[in-house]
């Protein structure tokens, strides 16, 4: 008699996969932009561009993932707050040229389908979609047990948003005298998680303790997710619009002065002063521990999610208005001449408070 073979018996549990798509179905819908087309389930997600409220409408997409920080969450076995980390790298990226995000789809891919852990993921990421402003219009569960052990997984997606063609942020726009408005970070988001847990293992940091300078556990200051800033950056830009906001820079792995170099034009440099804010505790922990300062500002954001460059005349009223979206955000430094031309794009200067 002959072995009979099946999906489920080689690692693919298609019931569980069905199962997974019941469980987040109503937290994907909820979702829904008027311009999405269909439903959860079909094999494209569709979205209806109104071509006429744009003159001349310019796509815009961003893909990422969320990176080590998923082996913290495996690691706490918490995992509703990964996917808002996972909207929040795309979004953030698509906003700092002034495009709306308009839709995402995502990709996870596992070791074995638990429906209810694969619904958790999805539904932050659901959650991040409505904190952006975006559908989630889509995606992919790929169950890949010889690849991956049974309770790994990891996470990518794609987003795409639109910019008005002459409404495109960017260096170009960048003028000397310009302010360089700090918009807080919501803790480390989703870089310099390799660097974070190797310290973590190597001082035997306790995740369920509270560190001195923390005022909750570690292990939950470490999983606290990524700010999202793009409907609040599109704010900014609607307000004051485009002839006084000229760049924003997404503060990710390469640290503030790294990524904002990314905005500043030839013959420019950013000055952002330290001493404008304090850093955080937990990069203090860090550093406490064996990350020197230097390599701490290129690897963490140190307290600063996303910069814009903002005409000065204008920059209290930036710092007012992100305030009033309930995002902490200050003069940091401004543009100026670069005297040389070897001289870095960006610097920071001063002593934190």
């Amino acid at each position: 008699m002959s072995t009979e073979f099946t999906y489920a018996a080689s690692g693919v549990d298609i019931d569980a996969g069905e199962r997974a798509v019941t469980l987040m179905k109503a937290a994907v819908e909820r979702t829904n932009r008027p311009e999405v087309v269909g439903g959860l389930g079909g094999f494209a997600g569709l979205f209806a561009l109104d071509v006429q409220k744009y003159r001349r409408p310019l796509l815009a997409s961003s893909t990422d993932g969320v990176g080590t920080k998923i082996a913290l969450a495996r690691l706490l076995d918490r995992h509703d707050t990964v996917g808002i980390d996972l909207v929040a790298m795309v979004v953030d990226d698509l906003v700092a040229c002034g495009a709306e995000p308009l839709f995402l789809q995502d990709y996870v891919a596992c070791g074995k389908v638990v429906p209810e852990r694969i619904a958790a993921i999805v539904t932050g990421i659901a959650a991040g979609c409505t904190l952006a402003g975006a559908a989630l219009v889509g995606g992919e569960t790929a169950e890949h047990g010889d690849l991956m052990d049974a309770d790994e997984y990891d996470l990518a997606a794609t987003a795409v948003g639109v910019v008005e063609a002459d409404a495109v942020l960017g260096p170009e726009r960048v003028r000397p005298g310009d302010a360089v408005i700090a918009m807080a970070s919501s803790g480390f988001h989703s870089n310099g998680y390799s660097l974070v847990r190797r310290v973590v293992s190597a001082a035997g940091l306790d995740l369920h303790g509270t560190p001195a300078g923390l005022d909750r556990p570690l292990g939950e200051e470490l999983l606290e997710p990524t700010r999202i800033y793009a409907r609040d950056c599109l704010a900014l830009v609607e307000e004051l619009g485009v002839d006084t906001v000229h760049a924003f820079a997404h503060i990710t792995g390469g640290g503030l002065a790294g990524n904002t170099a990314r905005v500043v034009p030839e013959g420019l440099r950013a000055v952002l002063d330290r001493g404008t804010w304090a850093l955080p505790a937990a990069v203090r922990l860090m550093e406490e521990h064996g990350v020197p300062r230097a390599e701490s500002e290129r690897a963490f954001n140190c307290g600063v999610g996303m910069v814009a460059a903002v005409a000065a005349d204008r920059a209290d009223d930036a710092v007012r208005l992100l305030g009033d979206r309930g995002v902490p955000a200050w003069v940091a430094g401004t543009l100026e001449e670069r005297a040389e031309a070897d001289a870095p794009a960006a610097e920071l200067t001063g002593s934190y408070r």
